[in-house]
């Protein structure tokens, strides 16, 4: 990747990023993310079940999390006690109990093709990257909490994939120091906020814009709120990705259940952006086919008609 440090300044349209054989980017079909994330709880029968759940929605990929426990666990919470649906054991244990291996992970992969989606997941630490190299991912998720670990930072940029950054819980000069790391080149971005769930006020989709002009790369959205709202105004406002965290069902055991998306409302997200990018056409004021007989009908002076102007014509920019 091309690595940058200092902020955009031209208004160019970002440029597409290839991620395998999908392109992410203004004037492509918006990219949906199901996240499964832990929401598996360490079951592969339910992160099968959750990849049905996003090609039925008509989702593009699929995204899990890894992690090496060990290091990924911080050292005062290892030994913390903790209530589990398989019984209490340590923190460090339940980590264990949850995660993945290679596999569960070739299982994942063969059911995510069968189904016709892409995956990949956000890598934790540097040996969770090497992991993931190792099963072709087609891309690496940067998660929010791991916008200022400059050394999985490093480790991704050498995979020479392209990345998706997440940006919660991030400045602008967080932001630019990982930039500076990760460069440009087949970066995407997702505006998030790292609260869960998330309340409207705290949605700031606006930033969209900001990071866009900013750095000159595709900008998507990360949501971690209830309902459909916030995200299908992130379409409206540009957002080339949009990423969701999916569920079974929200009463489900876990920490991201609550503010994930059962499979009707996936469902329901897909079929709204589709209808968005078709509503949101190339700004361009013209008279389209439908108003003409209304037009005829209920206009007393018709300028179009008296000009012999073509159905559909434009009548200015």
């Amino acid at each position: 990747m091309t690595t940058t440090t200092s902020p955009r300044t031209s208004a160019e349209e970002p440029a597409p990023v290839s991620i395998g054989d999908r392109l992410v980017g203004d004037g492509q079909p918006v990219y949906v993310i199901g996240e499964i994330g832990l929401n598996h709880n360490g079951d592969v029968e339910i992160a099968r079940r959750l990849i049905d759940v996003a090609a039925a929605a008509g989702a593009q990929a699929v995204k899990f999390q890894k992690r090496t426990p060990e290091i990924s666990t911080p050292a005062d919470m290892r030994d913390v006690r903790r209530e589990t649906p398989w019984g209490e054991m340590s923190y460090l244990d339940y980590r264990y109990r949850v995660e993945f291996e290679r596999e569960e992970y070739e299982k994942v992969a063969a059911h995510a093709a069968d189904r016709g989606l892409q995956w990949f997941a956000s890598p934790w630490d540097v040996p969770s990257v090497a992991f993931l190299e190792d099963l072709d991912v087609p891309t690496h998720k940067v998660a929010s909490a791991s916008v200022t670990d400059h050394e999985l930072l490093r480790a991704l940029a050498d995979t020479g994939k392209p990345i998706i950054l997440s940006t919660g819980m991030s400045t602008l000069e967080e932001i630019d120091a990982a930039v500076g790391i990760l460069g440009t080149d087949g970066l995407v971005m997702l505006h998030a906020t790292s609260t869960y769930p998330l309340p409207p006020e705290e949605a700031n989709l606006r930033t969209i814009e900001t990071l866009r002009a900013r750095y000159g790369v595709p900008v998507g959205y990360s949501g971690h709120e209830r309902g459909l709202q916030i995200s299908l105004a992130a379409v409206a406002l540009g957002a080339v990705a949009v990423e969701r965290h999916i569920t079974l069902d929200r009463t489900m055991w876990g920490s991201d259940q609550a503010s994930s998306l059962e499979p009707t409302g996936l469902e329901h997200l897909v079929r709204d952006i589709r209808i968005l990018e078709k509503a949101m056409g190339d700004g361009t004021k013209r008279v389209f086919e439908g108003e003409l007989k209304p037009r005829a009908r209920l206009r007393r002076v018709d300028s179009l008609a008296s000009a012999g102007a073509p159905a559909g014509a434009s009548v200015g920019a």
